[in-house]
């Protein structure tokens, strides 16, 4: 798979970093992280191959949202990655899905992996047991 560059928007600082850590480990490129919408929103502008996004922001609840704009207006695929995916009720438009936390590093690696393979079109890819995959919505 080649190097893709990934947005990483959580405020947890620890949550974050680890993330990173995998990421550059699975040989990606963090192009950021943001903890907060204005943040991710100006990390949008350089077109990441994809973006983890969590729910609950500094600045509020304004993850859900945040996808919906990353993935309609900057064309972002979204993944979700939270510990209330409750609050998604049935997806997010343009969104692909969410990942559930905790996770470790294979989910992680996993549910990556099967976000990039599918958006570039390999229909061959098949979503790992760790991610609930929303239906595709126009975004």
């Amino acid at each position: 798979m080649q190097r893709a560059n990934i947005l990483i928007v959580e405020d947890e600082i620890l949550i974050a970093s680890e993330l990173e850590a995998i990421l550059e480990d699975m040989g990606h490129n963090p192009v950021g992280i943001a903890a907060d919408s204005k943040t991710a929103l100006q990390l949008a502008d350089l077109r990441p191959d994809l973006a983890l996004v969590d729910l609950n922001l500094r600045d509020g609840a304004t993850g859900a949202k945040l996808g919906e704009v990353l993935a309609r207006q900057f064309h972002v695929p979204v993944l979700f990655v939270t510990a209330n995916p409750r609050l998604l009720g049935s997806g997010v438009a343009g969104a692909i899905g969410v990942l559930t936390k905790p996770y470790d590093a294979r989910m992680i690696e996993d549910a990556v992996t099967y976000a990039l393979r599918s958006q570039a079109g390999d229909m061959s890819v098949r979503p790992p047991s760790s991610i609930r995959v929303f239906e595709q919505r126009q975004a």
